[in-house]
């Protein structure tokens, strides 16, 4: 890693499949990090036990999120590609900032008040304690800006708050991070509910397009998309479903809300919602094309990982010796 580049840091669940919500709003925006910032990209696999997992499902779902990485464009070339697990330091350091994080703090959290609710038979500790596991992700690796949408900003105010207390007790041992705000990624929001964004664990699999659906299953959940009854193609706050649909048009095409509008004025919902699929189709197409190919280079696939675990261990490794040595540890 170049000293002369800022660290990134961001990671997804394999828990469901990416969406091209994910896609036109975080991942598409990574890849474009890679030659200005030291990045890192996890797959955050101890995140994803907080649910019950089936084992051969988690491990093909964390195999297919490493996969899709790099098919949309992130290259281990460039940055550090890696598996959570693979890194044991990610849990010992939370271990150790657990001692620092107040119940109060974790208490507040919206998402382990959202997920006590959805997952009632399953409110365990770690759902808890979820928040210093991610703290831990980005403190160890000196990280200095950490791409967030909004869902994700109070994460990272808490993982500020944990570094701040335990340097303010043992120095500057822990760099603060700042969220990165680039360019603003296209917020897509769910085709049958456009009030809600898209999301990768939503029962409605007509809600959400997957970034390996096949074309027609693709083409098929964009006929069904809600729209209204005015049959007008206008973007406005009182037209969700039709305003989502122009935005998915415009982040896969590159087109103006002016250009979409005026493309459309004439339009039927029919044909535009088959625009709209069409375009998505054609955007995705050399993406599955890649992702096929790398489901059959398997001794690729095995490398990267071997070599991102080799580098970031060695990052994180750096960073733990210094927090044993300011907690008081013996040396190992």
């Amino acid at each position: 890693m170049s000293e002369d580049k800022k660290v990134i840091f961001s990671g997804m669940q394999p828990s469901g499949l990416i969406t091209l919500g994910n896609y036109l709003g975080a991942l598409n925006n990574w890849t474009k990090l890679q030659d200005e910032y030291n990045c890192l990209y996890c797959v955050v696999d101890l995140h994803a036990i907080t649910v019950r997992q089936d084992p051969a499902k988690l491990r093909k779902a964390s195999r297919d999120v490493l996969i899709q990485y790099i098919a949309a464009g992130i290259d281990p070339e460039k940055s550090i590609l890696y598996y959570q697990s693979h890194v044991p330091q990610h849990a010992e350091l939370s271990w150790i900032l657990n001692c620092y994080t107040y119940m109060g703090e974790l208490g507040r959290m919206t998402q382990f008040k959202e997920k006590s609710q959805k997952h009632t038979d399953n409110i365990n500790a770690g759902l808890f304690t979820y928040p210093v596991l991610m703290a831990s992700d980005i403190l160890l690796y000196q990280t200095d800006l950490v791409p967030v949408g909004e869902d994700q900003r109070q994460h990272l105010e808490i993982t500020r708050d944990i570094a701040g207390r335990f340097n303010a007790v043992y120095g500057d041992v822990f760099k603060i991070p700042e969220a990165y705000i680039g360019k603003a990624g296209a917020r897509v929001m769910a085709l049958q509910e456009p009030s809600k964004k898209m999301s990768k664990s939503d029962e409605n699999k007509n809600n959400t397009i997957a970034l390996l659906d096949e074309p027609s299953v693709i083409m098929n959940k964009f006929k069904k998309a809600v729209t209204d009854s005015e049959n007008e193609v206008r973007f406005s706050e009182d037209k969700p479903g039709v305003s989502n649909l122009l935005s998915i048009y415009c982040a896969v095409t590159g087109k103006t809300l002016q250009q979409a509008e005026a493309e459309f004025a004439n339009c039927g919902y029919g044909s535009f919602k088959t625009s709209v699929g069409e375009a998505v189709v054609s955007k995705l197409e050399p993406f599955q094309k890649k992702v096929a190919e790398l489901e059959k280079n398997k001794d690729y696939i095995e490398k990267v990982v071997k070599e991102g675990s080799e580098k970031a261990s060695y990052l994180a490794a750096k960073t733990l010796r210094k927090v044993h040595k300011k907690i008081g540890f013996i040396p190992r």
